[in-house]
């Protein structure tokens, strides 16, 4: 697959299989997010690699899914995550642009996911508090994010709407996704 393919076939996965993650493929992966553009070179990012069950079992609890469709929209019993990434911003690097970094980091990193056929939720709603106390997080690292990963389990559909943006599930528990036609968010030349 291409990658404008691989990027246009990226959806949120929220069900995944219980098979695990190479763990060389999950270190490829936060290689690939090493690696991002970073403001003024200044690479404030870290990551933990959550791969033990009893660790992924801890974290599950304290992340919120699919606020469209919660609670229908949760991974069910036998569909969690089998790895997490969490992301951190150590705030001694880089204050005015880090959120850049994140979000350029962040998407390497699910796209890299996908090209080894894995899915990723990533989660911003998240009990920053639990987990920085449970990883002993020092106070100069912010937790910015959880990234949820396993072997997709669903099939999320892409569809265009300029009516809404709200995702939702239908009779068969299908995961719709709307996203805005390009019409609507494109302009050549002026406004």
């Amino acid at each position: 697959m291409d990658v404008v393919e691989l990027i246009k076939s990226r959806r949120s996965i929220r069900q995944f299989k219980q098979k695990e993650i190479p763990q060389d493929i999950l270190i490829n992966c936060v290689d690939a997010a090493r690696i991002a553009p970073s403001a003024a070179n200044l690479q404030p990012l870290e990551y933990i690699l959550v791969t033990d069950k009893e660790q992924v079992d801890y974290l599950f609890p304290l992340l919120r899914w699919a606020a469209y469709i919660n609670p229908k929209g949760d991974p069910k019993p036998g569909q969690h995550p089998t790895a997490y990434l969490i992301v951190l911003l150590n705030e001694n690097h880089g204050e005015k642009w880090k959120f850049h970094d994140v979000g350029a980091a962040v998407e390497n990193f699910m796209l890299a996911a996908l090209s080894y056929g894995l899915g990723s939720c990533w989660l911003a709603s998240v009990d920053r508090n639990l987990i920085r106390s449970f990883y002993r997080i020092p106070e100069e690292y912010s937790i910015d994010s959880v990234i949820a990963l396993g072997y997709p389990a669903e099939e999320p559909l892409l569809e265009t709407s300029d009516e809404t943006v709200q995702y939702w599930q239908d009779s068969d528990d299908r995961l719709h996704v709307p996203k805005r036609s390009i019409g609507k968010i494109l302009r050549i030349n002026s406004f």
